[in-house]
Order: structure tokens, then sequence, then C-alpha cells
């Protein structure tokens, strides 16, 4: 799968308390179609957040079936996350949606993927999209190096990142979960 050039996500775990966000912007090639879009959802009781990279109505569908996945399994994220995986490579219509999803309750993040992909990071944080990495290395050096709280670096690695990524903007939105 090609690089999805849509978006920053990030979402990470620290002392116990579980932050996501993304930036705004929705482009359509070279052009900004949208500044405030909310790319970042509480799902199962807010229990699990889930962010999504990509074709806008290909990330709305499998997150549908990522929610229908965590209803089917009581919320068990890591099997809705490998069932999700499962269906997306092998069901006809699924396979052809362009985006990704990233997971993350208290105890699991995940990284799922149209290849059939389930990626559970080694140090806990999900970051995704066109901005991903710039953000991705912000939050490494964030976590080992202050004190800042899951949303605090969350926030400031989407700032990073949208200096530096001409997919991503500063209209900052982050979910934490209860």
């Amino acid at each position: 799968m090609e690089q999805i050039r849509a978006t920053t996500i990030i979402g990470l775990v620290r002392d116990g308390k579980v932050a996501m966000g993304s930036d705004g912007q929705v482009t359509l090639g070279n052009v900004v179609m949208k500044q405030n879009s909310k790319k970042v959802r509480a799902l199962y009781n807010n229990a699990v957040l889930v962010g999504f990279a990509g074709a806008s109505a290909d990330a709305f569908t499998l997150m549908e079936r990522f929610e229908e996945k965590l209803q089917q399994y009581r919320g068990n994220v890591e099997r809705a996350a490998v069932e999700l995986a499962k269906d997306w490579r092998t069901d006809k219509y699924l396979r052809r949606l362009e985006a990704m999803l990233g997971a993350i309750s208290k105890e699991h993040a995940f990284v799922i993927s149209g290849t059939g992909d389930v990626i559970a990071p080694d140090d806990g944080i999900i970051a995704i999209g066109s901005g991903g990495s710039y953000a991705l290395a912000a939050a490494r050096m964030l976590l080992k190096f202050t004190k800042l709280s899951a949303k605090e670096i969350v926030d400031e690695s989407l700032n990073v990142a949208g200096d530096i990524c001409i997919y991503t903007n500063k209209q900052i939105t982050i979910e934490e979960l209860p």
C-alpha cells in the first residue's frame, strides 16, 4: 500500500492516560478542501480511540466495521483488529478501500492496514498519515525527556508535524479516554 498523504494521526498512553489526536486538513490532490475535519473518535463506550488516514468515505467504512468487531468481541481490541484485517484483506469490496486505522486503548495500540497488517508498535505510539513520522519522532522525544501529559504530548507532536508536513495543518482535535 502506498503512503497515505492526507493527514496526521497520533495516539499514546502515558501514566495510564490515553490520548489520540489529528490535524483537521482534508486535501484533494494539491488543494485544501477543508480545515477542521475530525478524524479521531471514541468507540465502545469510550474505551477505545480510533483515528483514520486516507480516503474519508473508506475510512468511515472501516471505522464502522471496526466498531462492529469491537461489539462482536466485547471490546477485545486485539481480536477486533485482527478480525477487521482479515475481512479487509479477503473481502472483495473492502480490499479496494484506501485508508489506515489507528486504534488505542489503555492496554493495546494497533495500526491496521488494508494489506492485512495489524501492527502493535513497540513503544505503544500510534502514528499514521503523511505527517505520522514527524509526530512520532516528536512524541518519542517528549516522552523521553519531559513530564508532559499524554494530551500535551499529542498536541505538541501534531504541532511539529504541522510545521513540516504540507498535508497537515494545526487545526488539532484531541480525544482522551476517561
